[in-house]
């Protein structure tokens, strides 16, 4: 069988909660479609998450990776089509602020997911859960994840797929902090939905 890496993050900035890291631990052990599934919840750190990834990657050898996020404020779950070579935003949990960096200094300025993003938005339509590709993952560590993921496939000549999906808050946090969410279950089956296009 086939292994699939899934990641999300630990809470971060003023979100007390993080749905991605209860996505990735309740499927830890899981099989869908033809990839057994381990969950894993990174850092929110600049100067170890994307090297977290990386480790991750070399220890489980998976066949595909996809690395989940929390969009606070977005009512859709978004594929991202690109990552771009650049750390930047707000302040990470041990209070490092990048402003502009470059994530490898001779790295390309992007890569392209290499997910199926087409036929995850369109498979999540089709149960009518609401979702769209997204052209910006932003600077911040979601970007920074997912240009790593990339960069090591490219780097060691793997052909694997990789790529990042952004999802919308959960309930239980937009009762901490009021903002679009959806239920934790519809979370899950989003993403279970996703991993079933690999």
């Amino acid at each position: 069988m086939k292994k699939l890496l899934l990641t999300g993050f630990e809470p971060f900035l003023e979100f007390p909660i993080n749905p991605t890291a209860e996505i990735a631990e309740a499927l830890n052990g899981e099989e869908i479609g033809d990839f057994q599934i381990i969950g894993e919840v990174l850092t929110v750190d600049f100067q170890k998450t994307g090297k977290q990834l990386v480790e991750l990657i070399e220890k489980h050898h998976p066949d595909a990776v996809i690395s989940l996020g929390l969009a606070a404020g977005r009512n859709s779950v978004t594929p991202e089509r690109i990552a771009i070579n650049c750390n930047d935003g707000p302040v990470d949990n041990n209070g490092h602020k990048p402003e502009g960096e470059k994530i490898f200094l001779e790295g390309p300025d992007g890569y392209f997911s290499t997910l199926p993003i087409n036929e995850i938005v369109k498979s999540l339509q089709e149960r009518k859960l609401p979702a769209k590709i997204s052209n910006t993952a932003g600077a911040y560590l979601c970007n920074h994840v997912m240009y790593h993921g990339l960069h090591h496939f490219k780097e060691t000549n793997a052909k694997r797929q990789s790529g990042f999906i952004h999802i919308p808050a959960s309930h239980e946090l937009a009762v901490e902090k009021p903002m679009p969410s959806w239920s934790q279950e519809d979370l899950l089956e989003a993403v279970k939905v996703s991993i079933s296009c690999l």
